[in-house]
């Protein structure tokens, strides 16, 4: 039995295509094989998470078991009580093994290593998170403990996302798409998945192999230190998105492939006219998660229980709590929280921009040359900060 991680390697994309012909075929018949999807599922994690990774794969069967019977618990419960106590405790259960994960390996406590940490923990359980959030809220009526399993472990998207969203998965999940729709769907795929391999398997190669360690010897082995800062810089940043991207549509391909419209997670980017938009277009899928389910809650929160007067002041404590959350979030290390810090301060900065400009729009000229001198600010400052969260200035510590 080969055991390979989603994407890593030629061979996982040539028995992916292999095990969902299937599929194809049905879904071109206008039909969905609900129990050869669970099948292929079933194959492609014990190809995942067997072998060596085996203490992963049981972490993992521990944790959608969990999840699972909480999410079923507060759904029983949601039926005719709404407490707060109880919601609150059931998201922070729900979040509570990812918690564990990321602080056990920093303090060192299992040798380094989460004794219940896995591959796609993290999309996992903003999954999780977001169904108990959405049956508090009233959005999800009924709870199907079967679908919500299908839904955190379709397979596609589970080492590192796109995160989707429950009712738009279940939707795709009872309607197949018709012939003539799904017909567009594989060709979108496909082209998504060629992309992929232009972007992950060629140019984020590339940049890593080639460009990475030549800026890091012009700091380094040559004493261009700001050059090789300037250089590596540019070059982490177009890796990271390449990387990133490439992965993402690889997610998104396949997902078409099944018969499922997994939303894109990346959207040009560095055409961003300034930081706000900027997250609009980068890891949209995330972007998008901690903006409902974060930001938008604990502004209005405050603003409801009138711990801040002001609207802005309220917005700005939720950017620094949202962007600060988000660093932690990569890892405990002091640079990302510093990215997270460095984050929330532009956005902060930009809405007061924005503010400012509305209130001046007669005295500040927008025309094209104004945007692209705004696009090409963002980009930098958006580097920079891809140069903090690479933990560059660790070294000089």
């Amino acid at each position: 039995m080969i055991f390979l991680s989603p994407y890593e390697r030629p061979l996982y994309f040539v028995i992916f295509a292999v095990a969902i012909l299937p599929l194809v075929i049905a879904l071109a018949r206008g039909r969905r094989l609900q129990w050869y999807q669970s099948l292929v599922t079933l194959f492609f994690l014990y190809m995942t998470f067997g072998g060596a990774n085996y203490k992963q794969g049981i972490a993992f069967l521990a944790y959608i078991a969990f999840q699972t019977l909480l999410c079923g618990i507060y759904a029983h419960y949601r039926k005719e009580h709404n407490a707060n106590f109880i919601f609150y405790i059931c998201v922070a259960l729900s979040i509570l093994p990812l918690i564990v994960s990321k602080i056990l390996p920093s303090l060192a406590i299992t040798g380094g290593n989460s004794i219940i940490g896995f591959l796609g923990i993290s999309y996992l359980t903003f999954k999780a998170a977001q169904m108990i959030i959405e049956l508090r809220d009233g959005l999800i009526k009924e709870y199907k403990p079967l679908r919500f399993i299908q839904f955190l472990i379709f397979f596609p998207t589970i080492s590192a996302g796109p995160i989707d969203r429950y009712r738009r998965f279940e939707e795709d999940l009872i309607h197949p798409p018709s012939k003539e729709h799904y017909t567009k769907l594989v060709q979108k795929g496909i082209h998504e998945i060629f992309l992929g391999f232009l972007y992950n398997y060629i140019l984020g190669h590339y940049l890593s192999q080639f460009l990475l360690p030549l800026a890091t010897d012009l700091g380094g082995k040559y004493g261009h230190q700001f050059l090789g800062s300037l250089s590596y810089m540019y070059v982490y940043s177009l890796f990271l998105f390449f990387d990133f991207a490439g992965y993402s549509k690889f997610a998104v391909g396949f997902s078409y492939l099944m018969g499922y419209e997994t939303p894109i997670n990346f959207n040009k980017p560095f055409l961003s006219k300034n930081i706000k938009e900027f997250w609009n277009r980068w890891h949209m899928s995330l972007s998008f998660w901690f903006r409902d389910f974060v930001y938008m809650r604990l502004m209005m929160t405050l603003l409801h229980k009138k711990v801040f007067k002001s609207r802005v002041t309220a917005s700005n404590v939720a950017y620094f709590a949202l962007f600060l959350l988000m660093g932690i979030w990569h890892g405990g290390t002091w640079y990302y929280v510093a990215y997270g810090f460095y984050h929330a301060l532009l956005i902060c900065l930009n809405d007061a921009w924005l503010r400012f400009k509305k209130k001046h729009k007669k005295q500040i000229p927008s025309n094209k040359a104004t945007k692209i001198l705004a696009t090409i600010c963002t980009i930098h400052i958006v580097c920079f900060g891809f140069l903090i969260f690479s933990g560059y200035f660790d070294r000089f510590l």
